[in-house]
């Protein structure tokens, strides 16, 4: 599925996590400190660019690629994949949908992270009900006028493009055909209010902004047409959920690996612990349930590829890989007995990083909703 260059990418990036990441993971976490040292090495090896194409960037990868990148950056330490999450989705919206000034204004810049993006998309009080925004954008005088806040917003700080879903015509009927995408700067009428404090998903940011009467150029539209916004985020956020799909997957899969070497080198009753059926149930169920996960996001990566529509295949992987992520995070606490519960070893840190992926990039509740549409809509009874 990868071509030779991916592979060897991916393995690139499988040694930066072993070599940087994970002998400073624990201590960074557990300060909840920003891995600046760390962000930069993702920059040199180019993962910021990863959907930016020539001749923007040095060239994009398939969304396969994508996944298996993440994965591993999410198996050092899920907060690095987090961090490049919502800026790889912003490249992707301006490249398929941006006009040819902001593909060269803002592309060259998100390849190299020397300009960090992110997406406000959730607002205070409402959650994943998107179409129900308050965040207007006004048009006054050949500019947008915006007045309205964001909360759960990755690097919120760190970023200094926010791609903004906001209603340019609050009275439209339906109101997603009112919605639309400005590409916002950081600057005068936009305030990053505080950081929220979280079980897990440390050392990256997450804040609220607020936007008071700030005012922003009307070539910040994302396209060419008002009302657009809904349809080209719902598509960014097939890449997105791609994303958290594959975030489970590296935290899945460090509990397992921590899980696998821990149960050969831990004895009871005179026999690695591997030895006793009901731990080598968990290991094998752990690492099944692993292997599903990963080949059903896989499989929706390559669907995505091939330019079909996956908010069904996007919204299974997600769905499953996070509950897996949780299920096996949970068996790898039992596994380590007291230590699991001991903030000593990581287990602790990946039980308190896979409830995100569940309730992240719309919740396991809304992909439900997402994928029953779906399969209704494409095996319709002819009546």
């Amino acid at each position: 599925m990868l071509s030779r260059e991916e592979r060897e990418f991916v393995g690139v990036v499988r040694r930066f996590v072993d070599s940087e990441v994970k002998p400073v993971a624990h201590d960074l976490e557990a300060e909840d400190i920003y891995p600046e040292k760390l962000i930069e090495g993702m920059k040199e090896l180019g993962i910021y660019g990863l959907a930016v194409p020539e001749p923007w960037g040095y060239g994009k990868v398939s969304a396969a690629c994508y996944v298996l990148v993440t994965e591993e950056l999410a198996r050092g330490w899920m907060s690095l994949a987090g961090a490049m999450g919502g800026h790889t989705v912003v490249a992707k919206l301006i490249l398929d949908y941006g006009t040819q000034e902001q593909k060269d204004k803002y592309l060259p810049r998100l390849a190299t992270g020397e300009l960090r993006a992110t997406m406000a998309l959730t607002e205070p009080g409402g959650g994943s009900d998107l179409q129900a925004m308050r965040t207007v954008a006004r048009a006054e005088g050949g500019k947008y006028v915006v007045n309205g806040s964001k909360t759960w917003i990755s690097n919120g700080r760190r970023a200094g493009l926010v791609a903004l879903l906001c209603k340019t015509d609050p009275a439209a009927e339906p109101a997603h055909k009112g919605v639309s995408i400005l590409l916002v700067e950081k600057g005068e009428g936009l305030t990053v209010s505080r950081d929220l404090h979280k079980l897990g998903y440390k050392g990256v940011e997450t804040s609220e902004l607020v936007f008071e009467d700030m005012h922003v150029p009307a070539d910040a539209l994302l396209g060419t047409a008002e009302g657009q916004g809904f349809a080209q985020m719902m598509r960014g956020l097939e890449v997105g959920r791609l994303q958290v799909a594959a975030r489970a997957l590296g935290v899945g899969r460090a509990a397992l690996e921590d899980s696998l070497r821990y149960a050969q080198e831990r004895e009871s009753f005179g026999r690695p612990i591997w030895k006793h059926q009901s731990i080598g149930n968990y290991l094998a169920n752990m690492a099944t349930k692993l292997e599903a996960a990963r080949q059903l996001t896989l499989f929706a990566a390559q669907r995505y590829d091939e330019g079909d529509r996956v908010d069904m295949e996007a919204g299974m992987a997600k769905l499953f890989a996070s509950e897996t992520a949780m299920e096996i995070a949970l068996d790898a606490v039992r596994i380590h007995g007291g230590y699991g519960y001991s903030s000593e070893f990581d287990v602790e840190r990946y039980f308190r990083d896979a409830p995100l992926m569940i309730v992240g990039e719309g919740t396991n509740e809304i992909q439900r909703n997402v994928i029953v549409k779906q399969l209704v809509g494409r095996n319709r009874v002819a009546r």
